[in-house]
């Protein structure tokens, strides 16, 4: 008898084992397919968190987990962020989301949604960048990956410690700035522009290396620039500027994976999911002027007549661009002409 339990609960054991390992197995096969998504900032912020991460766990719900996203934040994978675009192409990440001026004269086309006083909202912006980006950069630009989404952050503004609410003030400020076009506009108007990465921010203004900066309201609050300047100054109707975004994938990871799964990255991809970016991403700038106007800085808002002052000053900026642009066969008038049009069109 003692010798039958022993043999029983063997052969019960056993079979416990096997319908684990069962288990496993299924488990295993369920999960087909595991992507690197690789990006600068860390995981907390907002692009991470509420942008990125809500992509990433759609795509892992809608293939029913035989997708899982590996999320690496910070440049976990080595490398710099000006490199993130070509790990994508080379596959050192599956999936990458950077900011396209990171590679400047690269794509030259986006660099039209970045001219100050170009966009007026993220939502309209992305609108039109998504467009124009699927009609003229999808197959010539960005022929080397698969782009999963394109969009802007919100209106871009100067955070300073002395007041601007005239051009001239800005004469003999050292100034942070966003873009190649904004670093223009900066000279222009007598400003030395600071080439400086956003985490450096920070020490810049408590060393006195920068006297400001140009950021969105957004990036703000992790930086403590409320605490570090007092002043800031926005622009009613067109905004000071804006940057553009890439999520990028390796071509050759997408062209691998079985149909019904590329359709899960599709559905999760394209024009709706650059909006949503977009308009996320300009919401967290609200928290962040409301920070300020809680320590009593004092913020400047430029009205539309005056804005309009503002951008006629930065005329030769669009005349260089285009220039530039027709230089390497590129019509720039037509791409300026086009994206007002789409930025006028999606902006309530």
């Amino acid at each position: 008898m003692t010798n039958r339990r022993n043999i029983l609960g063997f052969v019960g054991a056993a079979a416990i084992a096997a319908f684990a390992t069962g288990l496993t197995t299924t488990a295993a096969m369920a999960q087909e397919v595991t992507l690197k998504l690789h990006q600068f900032l860390p995981a907390q912020g907002t692009v991470p968190k509420q942008v990125l991460d809500v992509w990433a766990d759609k795509v892992e719900a809608d293939s029913n987990g035989r997708i899982k996203v590996d999320r690496y934040p910070s440049m976990q994978l080595g490398g710099k962020p000006p490199e993130l675009y070509d790990q994508a192409v080379d596959g050192v990440a599956d999936i990458i989301w950077t900011v396209v001026a990171y590679t400047p004269g690269r794509f030259p086309g986006t660099e039209v949604f970045e001219l100050p006083f170009m966009m007026t909202n993220a939502g309209a912006t992305s609108r039109a960048y998504w467009e124009m980006f699927e009609k003229h950069w999808k197959d010539t630009d960005f022929a080397d990956t698969k782009i999963l989404a394109a969009w802007v952050h919100g209106p871009g503004l100067f955070h300073t410690k002395d007041p601007v609410e005239k051009p001239e003030d800005l004469q003999g400020m050292k100034i942070r700035g966003g873009g190649r076009s904004v670093n223009t506009l900066l000279t222009t108007l007598g400003a030395t522009p600071v080439g400086m990465p956003v985490p450096a921010v920070s020490e810049g203004l408590s060393k006195g290396v920068i006297d400001g900066t140009t950021i969105p309201w957004e990036v703000t609050t992790a930086l403590k620039v409320q605490e570090l300047v007092h002043n800031h100054t926005e622009f009613e109707g067109a905004a000071l500027y804006t940057l553009t975004f890439v999520l990028a994938m390796n071509k050759e990871k997408y062209e691998s994976l079985p149909d019904d799964l590329k359709k899960v990255i599709d559905d999760n991809s394209g024009l709706e999911f650059s909006v949503f970016a977009g308009v996320t991403q300009e919401a967290g700038d609200l928290p962040a002027r409301e920070l300020a106007l809680d320590l009593g800085n004092n913020i400047i808002t430029i009205d539309a007549e005056g804005t309009k002052q503002w951008r006629a000053l930065a005329q030769p900026i669009y005349d260089e661009w285009v220039a530039d642009m027709n230089s390497k066969g590129i019509d720039g008038q037509a791409l300026i002409d086009e994206a007002q049009m789409l930025i006028e069109k999606y902006t309530e």
